[in-house]
């Protein structure tokens, strides 16, 4: 099967590639490889991709929100699937530059939809957030549970998403499976998140900013888990059979959460990352930042139900394997 995946150059874009590839599987890639956070560790992995799986990954550095351009390199392109992971992620850059994730994941994310519509593929997964849930104070986050009130535009675009794609799901029963992210971590990973700035300012002797005190907890995923998760679910398309699906749809589209179902105060985090560098971190307190949220925390009973998904890696296991990679890309071994 030839899967298009966006974000190729991301995060979890990248470990996906690898998996299906690894599983004989070709795989499209496209990402605008922007410059949110180095473009090298973007190309060091697009690298990998093409040093492991040579014929079977073809990339296309093009911005998905240009359907002209998605257009023209996918023409003679076979489309069976789609693993749509690429969008302009982080809450708090999303108060700096609003356009980009209007453009990203709103624009992109319809074109998307489109080019599903267009080339009737048998399933679109896609990347939603745990930030659709806002300021929600009952935990575990539930899919059933109403998310009309996001506290960041990044929310607010990812809950923009799971509309417009239960309408296309609705009106071209377009298979569909969204996925509410929570926290992801591990080798390869984004600079702009904790675990990667926090164990750069701690081997460089540096102060870690800890918000709200450090009282937060996350329900930190290893990527690992995460792309078993979204394998799981493009190998089992929503069935078009008019029953309810998790989050409540009839159409062929579910919303899962995909996380650890196991928050970690932030605190505990910081703890098992200095036994993994060998050395005590220094503590900024700072308060709660615009757009945050105290805790996240994944009911995951519906994709277990449906896919078997569990998440086996505690942060005492994913952590040292992240700062073990850290290490060794950065030339600190």
């Amino acid at each position: 099967m030839t899967i298009l995946v966006t974000g190729a150059a991301g995060f979890i874009g990248m470990h996906v590639a690898d998996r299906l590839m690894g599983q004989g599987h070709a795989v499209v890639g496209i990402d605008n490889l922007n410059d949110y956070y180095p473009v090298a560790l973007k190309r060091a992995r697009l690298d990998l991709l093409r040093e492991r799986h040579g014929r079977l990954f073809t990339f296309h550095e093009l911005d998905f929100a240009d359907m002209g351009a998605v257009q023209a390199a996918l023409t003679d392109q076979v489309i069976e699937a789609i693993v749509h992971l690429g969008a302009q992620a982080g809450v708090r850059y999303s108060l700096l530059n609003p356009h980009a994730y209007v453009r990203s994941n709103l624009a992109g994310h319809v074109n998307m939809l489109e080019l599903a519509r267009d080339r009737h593929v048998r399933h679109l997964v896609y990347a939603s957030s745990s930030s659709v849930y806002g300021g929600n104070e009952s935990l575990p986050f539930r899919v059933e549970d109403r998310v009309d009130h996001p506290v960041s535009l990044y929310a607010a675009t990812k809950r923009a998403d799971e509309l417009m794609s239960e309408t296309y799901a609705h009106l071209f029963r377009i298979p569909m499976t969204g996925l509410r992210f929570f926290t992801v971590y591990g080798p390869w990973g984004r600079p702009d998140m904790a675990m990667w700035i926090f164990t750069s300012k701690i081997l460089a002797g540096e102060p870690i900013p800890v918000f709200n005190h450090g009282r937060m907890q996350r329900d930190f995923t290893y990527i690992d888990d995460i792309v078993e998760g979204i394998i799981g679910c493009l190998d089992h398309p929503p069935a078009d059979d008019g029953a309810l699906k998790a989050g409540g749809s009839r159409a062929p589209h579910r919303l899962y959460n995909i996380g650890n179902n196991r928050p970690e105060e932030l605190m505990h985090l910081i703890a098992v990352l200095e036994e993994a560098i060998g050395r005590k971190a220094q503590l900024d307190f700072q308060p709660m930042q615009p757009g945050d949220v105290h805790a996240t925390y994944a009911d995951i009973s519906a994709i277990a139900r449906d896919i078997g998904f569990s998440a086996s890696t505690a942060i005492e296991i994913g952590v040292p394997r992240f700062v073990q990679w850290y290490r060794r890309y950065n030339d600190l071994d």
